[in-house]
């Protein structure tokens, strides 16, 4: 099913009889069990205004349109959005609504908020067929109860996105990176830790085993100059500093956003949330075999390892969420996707969902095993 209009969306949901499968473009694999129903119709810009900051886009629209309407006017998604496709070997188009329902946030996230913290509002239909609307288009609204965060990292769980209000930043003049050569996860995230304490608006901060330890500085040519300068000052003790120019640095990037090093090999993908000072001790725990890269400082773990490892369990004695990004259908359905959830957030949870879909006919499969 691929609604045209949200009316014709609210009426297949609520004449849905069974367990219905939400996804945007289909490329990021957490759609649940049941009838497909694609939001791709739901497409177009409604609004844009760049002086203001802002722009109203329906669901459905790809992402690669929001992009470059954006960078026509010097502007841009500065929560940096992942493409999922390499990792996960998916077709088709990322879409904004996919985006915003898996609050799928890249390697700026530690410098601007994630995306749930650009949306302004939504509108969206829930699992009893309402429109709802919440939040507006302009960045000081109070509506009440803030529905938008809460739809931001859904899953499709409580209502099918059919439009987003968003905030969008300026791009920058340009930007470089310095690559700390070390291949010790204690030293890098160390590294990592003393540059986003500087005052000198890191705006990445990663750690690829193989490459060292990565700082991106972004801004006006001049600033960036003698940010770099003043930052190789202070991490030059951690190992050989290199330079990245413009384009190196945003090739590199795209690579972590996308975690390209892991595409194309063998073995189940994790995503480890953590804090960033027990990321070098979960390194080490890590089961034989795995190779792993860091963002946000460390406070991202990017593991690849074994099909059907129980990296839940190798990692137990550490507080985080690790999510099932990449694996077989089988072994979804025997380690689950998400983190389990502690009794009383369990409760909390399924409290949420009974009220905005009562009948649990919305991604209830991907919430559990997909």
């Amino acid at each position: 099913m691929t609604p045209q209009s949200e009316e014709e969306l609210a009426g297949m949901i609520a004449g849905a009889t069974g367990p219905l499968a939400v996804q945007g473009g289909g490329t990021r694999g957490f759609a649940g069990a049941g009838e497909v129903l694609c939001s791709a119709g739901l497409a177009g810009i409604t609004l844009y205004e760049p002086g203001a900051l802002t722009l109203v886009a329906g669901a459905g629209t790809p992402v690669p349109e929001i992009e470059a309407a954006l960078a026509a006017e010097h502007q841009r998604l500065a929560f940096e959005p992942m493409d999922h496709r390499a990792l996960l070997g998916t077709t088709g188009t990322p879409t904004i609504g996919g985006v915003m329902a898996a609050n799928v946030s890249g390697p700026r996230r530690i410098a601007v908020g994630a995306a749930r913290d650009f949306a302004l509002g939504v509108r969206f239909v829930d699992g009893s067929g309402r429109i709802v609307k919440n939040g507006g288009r302009v960045m000081k609204n109070v509506t009440g109860y803030d529905l938008v965060k809460l739809m931001c990292g859904s899953f499709g769980t409580l209502g099918v996105l059919s439009e987003i209000s968003m905030k969008v930043l300026p791009a920058p003049e340009t930007e470089a990176s310095l690559v700390i050569g070390t291949d010790r996860a204690d030293h890098a995230v160390a590294a990592l830790s003393r540059a986003l304490g500087s005052p000198f608006e890191v705006t990445g901060a990663a750690f690829l085993p193989n490459r060292g330890a990565v700082v991106r500085i972004e801004g006006f040519e001049t600033s960036v100059a003698y940010r770099l300068g003043a930052l190789e000052g202070i991490l030059g003790g951690f190992g050989e500093i290199e330079r990245l120019n413009a384009d190196a640095s945003q090739t590199l990037w795209r690579g972590v956003r996308d975690v390209r090093p892991f595409v194309d090999r063998d073995g189940d993908v994790w995503r480890v949330s953590v804090k960033p000072g027990d990321a070098p001790r979960i390194v080490a725990a890590l089961p034989e075999g795995a190779d792993f890269m860091l963002d946000w400082g460390g406070g991202l773990i990017w593991v690849l390892c074994a099909a059907g490892t129980d990296l839940r369990a190798k990692i137990a004695p550490f507080a985080g969420h690790a999510t099932l990004v990449r694996a077989d259908a089988d072994e979804r359905a025997r380690l689950g996707v998400f983190q389990p959830e502690a009794p009383a957030l369990a409760a909390l949870t399924q409290g949420v969902r009974a009220r905005f879909d009562p009948r649990g006919v919305l991604n209830g499969g991907g919430v559990k095993a997909a």
